[in-house]
């Protein structure tokens, strides 16, 4: 993947994950990562309509995940896909919790544990900052 296609990528985004919406500039020791949706071992191509940007956090607990398990019903249930959903559809910030309010949500929020104690700390720092959201 060139370097040009990576920009765009950060520049659609917002230079933001695509998951977490974690800003790049809140975690400046650590770089925003181009993630495929679907992973290339699934067929997944370095197309702009395959790639986001992701944190190191939410694109290593999705790995090449395109499926997680629903903690409310027990289904398989696709994951929250960048370039199909709405953020606004599927989550919602309760504080400095991220909330799934649909199946695709709660199993995305579950896989890639986007309120795991290290981003709850963060947020509540970015949050007394008033640099939260």
């Amino acid at each position: 993947m060139d370097e040009t296609l990576r920009e765009l990528v950060r520049l659609r985004s917002g230079n933001r994950c695509e998951y977490c919406l974690i800003r790049q500039e809140h975690i400046p020791l650590t770089k925003l990562q181009v993630e495929h949706i679907v992973a290339r071992q699934h067929a997944g191509e370095d197309d702009l309509t395959n790639l986001a940007l992701a944190c190191d956090r939410c694109n290593l607990h999705k790995g090449p995940n395109l499926t997680g398990i629903d903690p409310v019903s027990g289904d398989i249930v696709p994951l929250f896909h960048p370039r199909r959903d709405n953020w606004d559809d599927h989550f919602q910030w309760v504080g400095v919790e991220i909330i799934g309010l649909t199946r695709k949500g709660r199993t995305t929020v579950r896989l890639l544990q986007m309120n795991d104690s290290r981003r709850l700390r963060l947020r509540t720092t970015l949050r007394r900052l008033g640099q939260l959201h």
